[in-house]
């Protein structure tokens, strides 16, 4: 509690109010009792009750030996000057709070039951006009009103202290619980990152080296531009794992040239067409990421699975949203939804939906068995708002 600015302020408040009734006390008692034989010593016992007193913020508030000995040391002297000059009795008032604030409850109750006896005993000494209810009622009343405030207050303290504990540690949990489901994410993100990259690059790669090995003897040339092939995907390969090692973005972007020229890049080397429609605008770089990875495992799916003939990108810009469309002219087949389980092979088409829902887009399929595919991205773009918005 000593480091309650409430608790401090309250003990400052004590302090005075004891120094308060010990002055007027004694005041009370020189100027109703001229110099007499017991003077000296109310003098004396006032000034060394006056001394200890200041002595108990230097000891704490905790019940340790030293500071129990000097609360009962302070107790002894005022009940001697209590017996000597009932007028002290009020100065009980600051050492509840005293006995309360240090002492164990058991132990605090009992010197607070003592003070109100001597209290007691005190006001029925200097009642000189006979019986009076008052005095026997009143100051028992002072002092179990004095204990209850002070324990309700210090039971609000405790579960305050309590609740914020509590706060404290879900925090903590809840932090620990966030690092945990961010740990989650990453891992399942840098597993889409291979799988658009380094995966379907080896992939590629393998078709091409059997493809080369089953013309090798027949058609030399064609053999060698497998080769040729196989060895350019291997370079790019080794671009993105670099890439990955720096900072995990996408190689074709770490140029600097954009989403519009990797892309470009991207169909070039898969043989497809790209178009862009629109008024471009600058793209963040999260999606510029997205829908490069989108088309990277879109183009690896055709070129793997479709059979197609032709494939084209189109990059369009809208004015609420960016969509980047993926066709071909091959096999198709009968769209269904993609749920994480449903078995659907690697991370392809899973991964796409997630990487546009990431960024509050949406991603389409539309084909038919014979008939090709269109795959459609659509990312929005986010506005500033205008006047009067």
């Amino acid at each position: 509690m000593q480091h309650d600015p409430d608790a401090r302020w309250l003990a400052r408040v004590m302090h005075l109010a004891f120094f308060l009734l010990l002055g007027a006390s004694l005041a009370r008692f020189l100027l109703r009792h001229p110099w007499e034989d017991r003077s000296p010593w109310i003098v004396a016992l006032s000034g060394a009750l006056a001394s200890l007193y200041l002595l108990g913020p230097v000891l704490g508030t905790r019940a340790t030996p030293r500071r129990i000995a000097w609360l009962g040391t302070v107790v002894a002297v005022w009940m001697v000057l209590v017996v000597l000059a009932p007028s002290f009795a009020w100065c009980a008032v600051p050492l509840f709070y005293t006995g309360l604030r240090t002492l164990p409850p058991r132990a605090a109750l009992g010197l607070v039951t003592l003070l109100t006896v001597f209290v007691v005993a005190a006001q029925v000494k200097l009642s000189h006009d006979g019986w009076d209810p008052n005095l026997i009622i009143a100051p028992p009343a002072v002092a179990a009103i004095a204990t209850a405030v002070f324990v309700h207050a210090q039971r609000q303290a405790d579960r305050q202290r309590a609740l914020i504990d509590d706060l404290i540690r879900t925090r903590s949990q809840l932090a620990a619980t966030e690092r945990r489901e961010g740990t989650l994410a990453e891992r399942q993100r840098l597993s889409m990152e291979i799988h658009d990259t380094l995966a379907q690059g080896l992939s590629s790669q393998q078709m091409l080296l059997q493809a080369a090995d089953r013309t090798w003897d027949g058609d030399p040339a064609t053999a060698r531009r497998h080769v040729r092939t196989a060895e350019s995907i291997a370079e790019r390969n080794l671009a993105e794992a670099r890439r990955f090692v720096h900072d995990l973005a996408p190689a074709d972007l770490a140029g600097g040239g954009g989403l519009e020229e990797a892309l470009r890049g991207l169909a070039t080397r898969e043989s497809a067409a790209f178009r862009v429609d629109g008024t471009p605008v600058a793209l963040p770089d999260r999606v510029q990421s997205a829908l490069l990875r989108i088309a990277q495992g879109a183009l690896a799916n055709i070129r793997e699975h479709a059979g197609a003939t032709s494939a084209a990108l189109t990059l369009t810009y809208l004015d609420d949203q960016v969509v980047l469309d993926v066709a071909d002219d091959g096999r198709g087949f009968e769209p269904s939804p993609v749920r994480p389980d449903s078995g659907v092979r690697g991370h392809g088409l899973p991964a796409m939906r997630v990487r546009a829902q990431q960024l509050g887009g949406t991603l389409t399929i539309e084909s038919a068995p014979g008939e090709g595919t269109v795959l459609s991205a659509a990312i929005p773009l986010s506005r500033p708002l205008e006047a009067g918005e």
